[in-house]
């Protein structure tokens, strides 16, 4: 879902320009307001539109979620912690809130303690596998886990 810029609330400010990783939000020069240069290019981590404080930015959803005609607007809320999707259909009727919690860590806070672990094996430096990647993915216990071996199971249907 690449972003797009309302140029009516853009004032201009620059915060999407310094947070896309991808470089492709730049500042229109002529009328002093953002756009995406290169809309397929977006890599949807949609740190723009978090960061715009006039909610500037918006999204446009693909169409297994939302119809043509949609609106989806994104919003990061702090106190409540959450990410909120708001999806409004084109008729108005149907009006979805899609919330996800915020998993984002304090600056600072995420750093790994690289000298507390051990050094990689010549085995390991040899292998197709990232640092710590076994540990991560809970290979390294001898087998795939499933939702079974974990003891959850999968609900039936689609929970909004």
């Amino acid at each position: 879902m690449p972003t797009f810029v309302y140029m009516t609330r853009c004032d201009g400010c620059g915060q999407c320009v310094d947070i896309c990783p991808s470089d492709i939000m730049h500042i229109d020069t002529t009328v002093r307001r953002a756009y995406n240069i290169e809309p397929n290019m977006c890599w949807e981590c949609y740190s723009c539109v978090k960061a715009c404080p006039h909610n500037a930015i918006d999204v446009r959803g693909y169409a297994d979620f939302a119809p043509l005609g949609h609106s989806v607007r994104v919003r990061r809320d702090e106190e409540k912690g959450v990410i909120a999707w708001r999806i409004i259909f084109r008729n108005g009727e149907k009006d979805m809130n899609l919330l996800a919690p915020i998993t984002t860590k304090p600056w600072g806070t995420g750093i790994p303690k690289l000298a507390d672990a051990s050094a990689p094996s010549n085995e390991m430096r040899n292998s197709q596998l990232l640092y710590n990647e076994p540990k991560y993915i809970r290979l390294d216990e001898g087998d795939l886990h499933t939702l079974e071996s974990n003891g959850l199971k999968m609900k039936a249907g689609v929970y909004y």
